[in-house]
């Protein structure tokens, strides 16, 4: 038998080329955050990047760094103005270069996710995104959603007047304190490792935090009651370094933005399933959540916010509240 090596080479030319995907790799954005493998914002990230493959081909790639494992978020904020990090999760701590991303997590501004889907994207929205793009070189192009904080307990806390003084852990945010006092209660700040502990031994009474943190630290163990008070709805935005975006063409901009707005929907069927998963297996556990009066909460509280945020939110925090 003959061999003809030239039919060889072109069956094996032809072969390399269909294998080859239709355009090369041209570019990998380096996306990292703060969260662990199973957090929706992780999934959603993963989601984004498989989304902007396909939109582009392969061209653009995106590579995720969970755990803070390309750095804590302000060393990732800071990255991205230097240029050493493409993106990353990010919401109120932008307010160090932009005021107004402070309203991102206003105590009571927003009444349900809903009136805060509303003013993330709306209006509102567009002025604190073009903000953070103009102070801080960070463009937001997709937001995700944070459980609602919410009040622990070993009785039912139904109304401002059932708090009467109860000893409870907050963060150590001026905000969070002034605003409990104000409903009532007799709120100290305290390191979030020794909550539990505080709660066993009757140093505190209760805490607040969201239902997916509730159930990670075990509080149903020392706690009773899931008051829903959802005294702080908040969102976080996924961000792209301004020096990477104006890199991209008109074409590949839109596509980021395609593949954000997909991850964004991904991120809320997660967030949802999750707020309900969290729910159930509380109640499973024993723990009986109360339905509160949020307009007599968000009254009694109402002073206490429009006294500790700065003046140029405090007209918008201000129309918050009084819708």
């Amino acid at each position: 038998m003959t061999f003809n090596w030239k039919k060889t080479i072109a069956a094996a030319s032809l072969a390399a080329l269909t294998a080859m995907p239709a355009y090369a790799q041209e570019m990998t954005l380096k996306l990292g955050h703060l969260a662990n493998e199973d957090n929706p914002w992780h999934l959603a990230s993963v989601k984004f990047g498989e989304e902007l493959a396909a939109l582009t081909e392969g061209r653009i790639a995106v590579e995720v760094f969970p755990n803070e494992s390309l750095g804590k978020e302000i060393d990732l904020i800071n990255g991205m103005q230097l240029g050493t990090v493409d993106m990353t999760i990010t919401g109120e701590s932008l307010q160090n270069w932009a005021p107004l991303a402070a309203l991102l997590a206003v105590p009571y501004a927003y009444r349900s996710i809903e009136h805060m889907d509303e003013v993330a994207s709306g209006e509102i929205g567009d002025q604190i995104k073009a903000q953070i793009v103009e102070k801080a070189q960070i463009r937001p192009i997709g937001y995700f959603a944070r459980g609602p904080r919410n009040l622990t307990s070993n009785r039912p806390i139904a109304h401002p007047d059932d708090l009467n003084g109860l000893k409870m852990r907050v963060p150590n945010v001026p905000l969070f304190v002034d605003t409990w006092q104000a409903l009532g209660a007799n709120p100290g700040p305290m390191a979030f490792s020794e909550v539990f502990t505080s709660l066993q031994n009757g140093t505190i009474e209760a805490q607040e935090n969201p239902l997916a943190l509730i159930r990670s630290a075990s509080f149903n163990e020392v706690q009773s009651h899931v008051n829903l008070t959802e005294h702080v709805r908040s969102w976080i935005y996924l961000t792209i370094a301004e020096s990477t975006w104006s890199k991209l063409s008109a074409d590949d901009q839109a596509a980021v933005m395609e593949a954000a707005a997909r991850a964004q929907a991904y991120e809320r069927e997660l967030f949802n399933d999750s707020i309900a998963a969290d729910r159930a297996y509380l109640e499973e556990k024993g723990m009986t959540f109360v339905e509160v009066d949020g307009a007599a909460f968000q009254a009694a509280a109402k002073d206490a916010v429009l006294k500790n945020v700065n003046d140029e939110i405090k007209p918008i925090v201000e129309g918050l509240f009084s819708k």
